[in-house]
C-alpha cells in the first residue's frame, strides 16, 4: 500500500511549482543512531523498480526495498519529508550506535 498524505502532496506541489515534475525514489538511507530510514531522491525508475503514480507525482523504489517494506506512508513534518514503512525495520532495542551508555550517542538509549 502506498499512502501520499495531504501535507505530504502540499509540499510536493509547492516543490514543483516552477519547475517540471520528476519521478521521486524512495531508498534505504543509513540512520546512524537511529538505524536505516526511508529517504527520497529524484531519479527516473528502471526495470529493477516497482513505481507507484498518485495524485500526478510518480513515486520509484527497488523491488526488493519495496516488498521488505510493505508499503509506506509519505508524509512531511517540520524536518521535512517522512517515508513511514509499513514493516517497520528491526530495531537494536537502543538508539542503534554501538556507543550506547558512553553518552556519546547524542540521546538517551532506552
Amino acid at each position: 500500500m502506498f499512502v501520499l498524505t495531504e501535507s505530504a502532496r502540499t509540499e510536493l506541489d509547492a516543490f514543483f511549482a516552477d519547475k517540471k515534475k520528476e519521478a521521486i525514489r524512495m531508498y534505504l538511507a543509513p540512520g546512524g543512531c537511529s538505524g536505516p530510514r526511508i529517504g527520497l531522491a529524484l531519479d527516473e525508475p528502471n526495470e529493477q523498480d516497482f513505481v507507484v503514480e498518485q495524485d500526478g507525482f510518480t513515486f520509484c523504489c527497488v523491488k526488493q526495498l519495496w516488498e521488505t517494506v510493505g508499503g509506506v506512508t509519505v508524509d512531511a513534518g517540520p524536518m521535512g519529508f517522512v517515508v513511514t514503512p509499513e514493516i517497520p525495520f528491526p530495531s537494536s532495542g537502543g538508539c542503534g550506535c554501538s556507543h550506547c551508555g558512553t553518552g556519546t550517542c547524542g540521546g538517551s538509549c532506552h
